[in-house]
């Protein structure tokens, strides 16, 4: 199962490196609203409602963005102490991570 979720992300991945567009893009924002902005700061600019969450923008200073795509697929269980576990699937992860990557602070 693992090496279906890698090569089907790796397949989503290709896709966004070769430019994402804008339904993309919207997709991604729209689910990191639903699912994470109760705690993240999840745009360019404002800050985490939750003190403990890191805003989006600025994980690439902690993580290649690209290493993210495991753990949206499989659930994301670190973060801050209070964080709900996630999992999304291959094509919701590639629209997260080109999101992501469109906002990183630079």
């Amino acid at each position: 199962m693992k090496v279906s979720w890698l090569l089907a992300g790796s397949i989503v991945l290709a896709s966004t490196a070769a430019g994402a567009g804008d339904a993309d893009l919207q997709r991604g924002k729209e689910l990191l609203a639903k699912n994470c902005a109760r705690c993240h700061a999840i745009g360019p600019t404002g800050e985490s409602p939750h003190p403990q969450a890191p805003a989006f923008r600025t994980l690439s200073q902690r993580y290649p963005i690209d290493s993210l795509e495991e753990a949206l697929g499989e659930g994301i269980m670190t973060g801050h102490p209070d964080m709900p576990e996630f999992a999304f699937d291959a094509p919701d992860v590639g629209a997260i991570i080109a999101y992501l990557k469109s906002i990183q602070a630079r």
